[in-house]
């Protein structure tokens, strides 16, 4: 198995967002905003191929759905759907996708499932052969909105998925579809239900599969994330994912468990550290894969 990192389209968002409470002397130096506050954010995919006898993209970013307006609202830079053009340097194109893995359905993560926003034409999605997996828990909440979130997701693509049948909903660890091949977690402080998605490693001690990598989506959005107390604005509950991240990230260092960031702009894959104050910190960081090997 191989794995490439497939860059999406970019974002410029609120940094003082983006970091909730800390303050921007702080962030700023993670982060440097422009003049307008804002900070460069990637919407990074995974591929994996063959993982459980499939090609599977953890993923598809913000995409290029947006009418123009919505675009420069949200700070997209690109107008053109980057991941399309990233499969296809990786050596693949949408009709090559087997198996699509969401943690949740904001616009940022699954945007990149829908073709180029084009005047008149409604929504429509990109990648004809591929199923696509949720958490059934997450799936309902964009199904169900709260006022504080609806805005985030976008309304016509519960349908387009259900229309295809070909949406698994998951409901615990494992998946019909790929099994033992990748396990998930969940996360309740960013969104209800985020599904994150461990790749498993190649090696069992104690029981245990060591050395995967983990989709983190928003739980940890990059490298400046993995130190605990920094949450985003956009949390729903900062005190829970806190609490969350500081488990994820002690079972990720015990069991060498790699991190793979979606929303950071220089890196896409790290090691767990600790410093013996016990604040994690990354080591070994990737600015991309291509190709790469799991164990490598």
């Amino acid at each position: 198995m191989k794995l490439w990192s497939i860059l999406g389209n970019s974002q410029k968002l609120d940094g003082g967002a983006m970091f909730g409470n800390a303050p921007r002397a702080m962030w700023s130096k993670w982060a440097p905003p422009d003049e307008h506050n804002r900070i460069d954010l990637a919407c990074r995919a995974l591929l994996a191929a063959p993982l459980a006898g499939k090609t599977v993209l953890f993923e598809t970013g913000i995409g290029a759905f947006f009418e123009p307006k919505l675009r420069e609202r949200y700070g997209v830079v690109e107008d053109r759907h980057v991941l399309v053009d990233s499969l296809a340097q990786a050596g693949f194109a949408p009709a090559d996708i087997d198996v699509v893995v969401l943690s949740h359905l904001h616009f940022d993560h699954a945007g990149g499932l829908l073709a180029p926003w084009a005047e008149g034409e409604p929504a429509r999605l990109l990648f004809p052969n591929a199923h696509y997996l949720i958490g059934r828990e997450h799936y309902e909440r964009a199904r169900h909105p709260h006022p504080r979130d609806r805005a985030s997701f976008i309304a016509e693509l519960p349908d387009l998925l259900e229309a295809t049948g070909r949406l698994e909903l998951v409901d615990g660890e494992h998946s019909q579809l790929l099994g033992d091949s990748v396990r998930f977690h969940y996360s309740h402080g960013h969104t209800p239900g985020l599904m994150l998605a461990e790749i498993v490693g190649p090696e069992t001690v104690d029981g245990r599969a060591h050395g995967g990598v983990v989709f983190c989506a928003d739980l940890i959005p990059g490298r400046p994330w993995v130190h605990v107390p920094i949450t985003m604005g956009y949390d729903r509950n900062a005190e829970l994912l806190i609490d969350e991240k500081r488990a994820f990230l002690g079972d990720k260092l015990e069991r060498n468990v790699h991190l793979f960031f979606t929303h950071d702009p220089g890196c896409a894959l790290a090691q767990v550290v600790r410093d013996d104050k016990g604040k994690f910190g990354t080591a070994h960081e990737v600015a991309e894969l291509q190709a790469r090997a799991l164990a490598a």
